[in-house]
């Protein structure tokens, strides 16, 4: 059986989900999405979704509202959001960053807002 997955997914001609999320290469188990050039905003509100996310920080700061955690996030950081926990997002500067979610987070309406 051949695997139908795309191979190659340039950023510039991705689809684009609801929250701005760019989609990039995805799998049957992972697949990565880049956040580019996020505006400053207050806190999102919290959130908890079905998948795992782990991201990397490439440009800008943001801090991270996990649980009772405040994580700060700059350019070379890394982090994760186990499944399952209530977690929202500050951007503090025009944030870039990639991540992977597992199970894809664009299948089956995971990622809408």
């Amino acid at each position: 059986m051949t695997d139908s997955t795309e191979m190659k997914v340039s950023a510039a001609e991705s689809a684009t989900g609801q929250m701005g999320q760019k989609y990039l290469a995805a799998g049957e188990r992972v697949a990565l999405r880049l956040w580019d050039n996020e505006p400053p905003n207050p806190e999102k509100q919290q959130s908890t979704r079905d998948y795992e996310t782990v991201g990397y920080v490439l440009k800008g700061r943001a801090v991270l509202h996990l649980d009772s955690q405040q994580i700060s996030l700059q350019p070379g950081d890394s982090w994760i959001v186990p499944s399952g926990t209530v977690h929202a997002y500050e951007i503090l500067e025009p944030f870039t960053a990639i991540e992977a979610t597992s199970p894809p987070a664009q299948e089956n309406g995971r990622d809408r807002p």
